[in-house]
């Protein structure tokens, strides 16, 4: 079993910057790929970025390529997504999610296997 537990959202300004974090617990996350996906009130979950279980591998969603970055720390199982340049149309909730196999990860959500709870992220214009 794994818990997820997302953290560094917050209200910033068009063009400001957060970091979110994504701490787990229980196993290591050394074989799972994890990706952070958002949600917008009113409209479907949507992929942001995956990254792959060795960390070689990122894919970013079209709409946040340039401005966000995956990374990954294995040695305190945790998971970043670096938000630059943020835009009013990123305001959602961010969710951070992990997928159990030695896997290059997914854009789609249903392949995952652990969620956390969410982060709000609220961009100002």
């Amino acid at each position: 079993q794994v818990q997820l537990v997302e953290s560094g959202g917050g209200l910033v300004q068009a063009g400001g910057a957060l970091r979110l974090s994504c701490a787990a617990s229980g196993r290591t996350l050394r074989t799972y790929a994890m990706a952070w996906f958002r949600q917008a009130p009113g409209k479907e979950r949507e992929f942001v970025a995956t990254i792959s279980w060795s960390g070689g591998l990122t894919n970013y969603a079209d709409s946040v390529k340039g401005r966000f970055t995956i990374s990954r720390d294995n040695a305190p199982k945790t998971v970043y997504l670096q938000m630059n340049s943020l835009k009013p149309e990123d305001t959602a909730v961010y969710y951070c999610a992990a997928m159990s196999t030695y896997s290059s990860g997914s854009l789609l959500w249903d392949e995952y296997d652990y969620w956390g709870q969410g982060t709000q992220v609220t961009v100002s214009s």
